[in-house]
């Protein structure tokens, strides 16, 4: 079983007043977020915009970061290309990651043999641990439970990030994979729920704003304290759904930087929020004690 912990962040890429990666405030964020009580990070993923960064810029940020913390260091490497997505693990791995995070390839829309093949391929490129990443609403493919079972019984695909935002597919998954393989929600709305039919952690946005406080809920349902959990869930339910009002890291972003992190903005072609956006996360962190 890899260790990554129950708590993972799917970390913003900062950037500068120019759209540049701003590395400083990304070693800041990251060390932020491990003081918080994360228990790895994502890096290079949707939320990091990995889209518009260039392979230098992924590489140095996994550098950069890694020798910052001492959490397990994840890259999100995943492409609609198997080849590409391939090249992307070797450059990780030279950068020293822990692990990889690696999506359905998107647009292409491959039928279900077809991702087995495409994830054996890429599992078989690399002797790190893979984290499969389901999220049908960005990539218009979603990786059925049937074929998480196969791709589970390849040695080194450890895990599964599941946004797919069913409860009944959540369930069936958790049903078929081996104790060892950690299935970790990918909708921060979702972790409650899902970690009553069995859900490992956590591949979290809200936890850029609302670590302790996540940490806490864990904690207190791991330990038995449902009702515990359950305050603090309804507590952090309007920042777990207002994160994604419109694309992420959008909102996250201007959270961030409404908080003092310094997080600048979004490269196209996503845009920086509105001021009707801005309203509505400025009463969530008003409402948390974050501002």
């Amino acid at each position: 079983m890899v260790q990554w912990g129950r708590l993972i962040t799917a970390m913003v890429t900062p950037f500068d007043e120019n759209l540049d990666v701003n590395f400083d405030a990304a070693v800041s964020l990251a060390v932020k977020l491990v003081n918080e009580g994360n228990t790895a990070l994502v890096i290079t993923g949707t939320t990091g915009e990995a889209p518009t960064l260039t392979d230098e810029e992924k590489t140095d940020l996994y550098k950069a970061v890694k020798k910052a913390v001492d959490v397990p260091v994840i890259a999100g490497v995943g492409t609609n290309s198997t080849k590409s997505t391939i090249e992307n693990i070797r450059k990780a791995q030279e950068s020293g990651v822990d692990g990889l995070l690696a999506v359905t390839p998107y647009y292409n829309k491959p039928d279900q043999d077809s991702l087995y093949c495409h994830f054996k391929e890429v599992a078989a490129s690399t002797d790190l641990p893979v984290m499969l990443y389901n999220v049908p609403g960005r990539t218009g493919c979603n990786l059925l439970p049937e074929t998480v079972e196969k791709l589970a019984q390849i040695d080194n695909i450890a895990a599964l990030k599941e946004a797919g935002g069913n409860i009944v597919q959540f369930t069936d998954i958790i049903r078929r994979v081996p104790e060892d393989f950690l299935v970790y929600s990918g909708d921060d709305s979702m972790l409650l729920p899902a970690m009553a039919t069995g859900c490992y952690g956590i591949v979290s946005v809200a936890s850029h704003i609302v670590s302790p406080e996540m940490k806490e809920m864990i904690d207190a349902f791991v330990s038995g304290n449902n009702e515990k959990a359950k305050e603090i869930n309804l507590k952090l339910f309007n920042i777990f759904r207002d994160l994604f009002i419109v694309s992420n890291p959008v909102p996250v972003k201007s959270a961030l930087n409404m908080t003092g992190v310094r997080a600048g903005g979004v490269r196209l072609p996503l845009t920086v929020a509105g001021e009707k956006v801005l309203n509505v996360l400025k009463e969530d962190l008003k409402e948390l004690g974050k501002i």
